[in-house]
């Protein structure tokens, strides 16, 4: 059972529960232990999310071997590569994953009621509409969420705290890889034989939806391949709400 502290949640801003330890302590822990912390602290208010990346199959791995039983939310837009798809039905199938799938408009949906071809016109609001909005929904059961971004990964996640306050979705949200680099993540994927997206061996180093994810080179930043060309960083996902204002 998860502690009696993380049994509600709030979106004013202000955390509605108390952590059993302070952030600076929990900073301190691995990502297993901080995954094994979680689990005793909110129980099954506690979700995992996955878009498929490297991310995903490392912490989708780390938690089926510490014998955790987290509820995973998927989070396809609808719009993945064949790739993506098929490393998911491989790490679903390997680890025995039930998926929580929110509800996404299908692409002729959103043609209808936003024109074709939204993520040329307004990248933001087709993120909200595919990612933001269905994320929203499905986190409504929990009081917290464990995320895989890295603080390597973008100037704008260099400041993520491993445990945090989320007030843009009234939770707790985890980050247990935030210190490791991309290096560490591929010795662990290699080290343990997991199932990865194949896309990363042909310079996708981070991978989206198809029309707005291209190849990086080497010397580029590792998300620079998402939406290039343009000033957008974020789909919106990890946006607190004073990054949008």
């Amino acid at each position: 059972m998860g502690s009696p502290l993380a049994s509600a949640r709030s979106r004013d801003g202000v955390p509605a529960t108390e952590l059993s330890r302070p952030l600076a302590a929990l900073e301190q822990l691995s990502a297993e232990d901080l995954l094994c912390w979680a689990d005793q602290e909110f129980g099954e208010r506690l979700c995992l999310t996955c878009s498929w990346q490297k991310q995903s199959s490392v912490l989708v791995h780390m938690v089926a071997t510490l014998g955790l039983r987290l509820r995973v939310v998927e989070l396809d837009t609808q719009l993945f590569f064949r790739e993506t798809y098929e490393v998911r039905d491989r790490l679903v199938e390997r680890y025995g994953l039930t998926l929580i799938r929110p509800p996404v408009p299908t692409v002729a949906e959103q043609h209808r009621s936003e024109g074709p071809n939204l993520w040329e016109s307004d990248p933001d609001r087709c993120c909200h509409l595919r990612k933001v909005d269905p994320l929203m929904r499905a986190l409504d059961p929990f009081t917290a969420w464990i995320s895989g971004i890295r603080r390597e990964q973008s100037p704008s996640r260099a400041g993520i705290g491993k445990v945090q306050w989320s007030a843009s979705y009234g939770l707790w949200k985890l980050h247990p890889l935030a210190d490791w680099d991309e290096r560490r993540v591929w010795s662990y994927i290699v080290g343990n034989e997991i199932p990865y997206n194949p896309l990363h061996d042909v310079g996708y180093r981070s991978i989206g939806c198809i029309p707005c994810t291209r190849p990086t080179g080497p010397d580029e930043e590792e998300r620079a391949g998402r939406w290039a060309g343009s000033d957008k960083l974020e789909c919106g996902l990890h946006l607190e709400k004073v990054d949008r204002e």
